[in-house]
């Protein structure tokens, strides 16, 4: 349906998911939402997206795994560095993401496609087998 939201149980849900601290200015609610809002699923009662009755469901998994990416992809730039007798390893954090990232790619709801032949067959094509022998 065209009125889709994220409801704010939803947008915590993936927040916490994702690790995104209180108050963070890069993923507000609208954000958080867009990522949600693009894994709909069909909902407890069978209704596809497209019903005008559907119920608001979506796969937290995948959208929390998109936000972990990039979160990760914003980290990749970062380095380790030594200073004041100390040792930074702020490239950990890519890894960290990443790994928690697959975590939730692997939880995510499996989904299914229906493949189309293209073009359909018409009755006059003779099929082909490829085991009957060659006539003489």
């Amino acid at each position: 349906t065209d009125d889709m939201a994220a409801t704010a149980e939803q947008i915590a849900q993936v927040r916490r998911m994702a690790g995104i601290a209180a108050g963070d200015t890069t993923y507000t609610d609208t954000v958080v939402g867009g990522y949600i809002e693009a894994y709909p699923l069909i909902d407890a009662d069978g209704r596809d997206p497209s019903d005008a009755e559907w119920i608001d469901t979506y796969d937290s998994h995948a959208a929390a795994a998109d936000v972990l990416e990039e979160r990760a992809g914003a980290s990749a730039v970062e380095f380790d560095f030594a200073a004041d007798g100390a040792t930074y390893h702020r490239s950990q954090q890519y890894e960290a993401l990443m790994k928690q990232a697959r975590y939730h790619r692997a939880r995510r709801t499996p989904t299914s496609m229906t493949l189309v032949k293209w073009p359909e067959e018409s009755a006059l094509d003779t099929p082909w087998i490829g085991n009957l022998p060659e006539p003489d």
